[in-house]
């Protein structure tokens, strides 16, 4: 039998929109990203979920209580889950962090899959301690449906993986909406086929279109 997994990234937060480094700054959900979190509930209020997971932070616990809400589920708290941490760049837009740092910057953006800013994660870090969590869900939950509310990075690192993808593009290649569903199905722990991708159809009627949050691999010119 299949297990289902809906992998969720939290709603909106001001920071995201200001394009800020807040991966582990504990944001609220902004007002927009509350409702993009209500609407991802309704879409879900008619699946069969057995269990709903989150992040520790509060931006993702308020979108998980959303979609865990219509089932009288409690979300459970999963600190492998939790977004990236960006160092000493934390709070800082990514104008700043260029200005300031452009040395170590211009090192994350060539590789941020092994390079990590002072005190901050790399994405292999991320994925070391995400993965287990995912793999854990996937079999106490054999043959059933369950919900997990994670981060832009961490996703995209665990979508990686689990799809045999070069971790190291995980920037470039692959984008995360706020409040967006992908959904992966399970034979097994680690056999995942992708039958979703970044949609956010619950609250947006086109998805957007890349900006200057995606990186400069994408804007620059072929």
């Amino acid at each position: 039998m299949t297990t289902r997994l809906y992998l969720i990234r939290h709603g909106a937060t001001v920071l995201s929109a200001e394009d800020r480094f807040a991966g582990s700054t504990d944001a609220e959900l902004s007002e927009e990203g509350r409702a993009q979190a209500e609407r991802l509930g309704e879409r879900l209020s008619g699946e069969k979920l057995a269990a709903v997971y989150s992040s520790p932070m509060k931006r993702a616990r308020d979108t998980a209580a959303s979609v865990a809400r219509p089932h009288g589920l409690s979300p459970v708290s999963a600190d492998g889950l939790r977004e990236m941490n960006h160092g000493h760049w934390e709070g800082l837009i990514r104008l700043e962090v260029e200005r300031r740092y452009a040395e170590e910057y211009a090192a994350w953006e060539a590789d941020p899959f092994t390079f990590a800013p002072r005190d901050g994660e790399s994405g292999l870090s991320v994925m070391a301690r995400a993965l287990p969590v995912v793999r854990m869900i996937v079999l106490k939950h054999e043959s059933e449906s369950i919900a997990v509310v994670s981060h832009k990075a961490t996703i995209r690192l665990v979508l990686c993986s689990l799809l045999g993808m070069d971790a190291r593009g995980y920037r470039d290649r692959l984008d995360q909406s706020p409040a967006c569903l992908n959904v992966l199905d399970f034979q097994g722990p680690v056999r995942a086929r992708l039958m979703l991708l970044n949609d956010v159809s619950h609250y947006a009627a086109y998805p957007r279109r890349p900006g200057a949050q995606l990186s400069k691999w994408f804007d620059a010119p072929p």
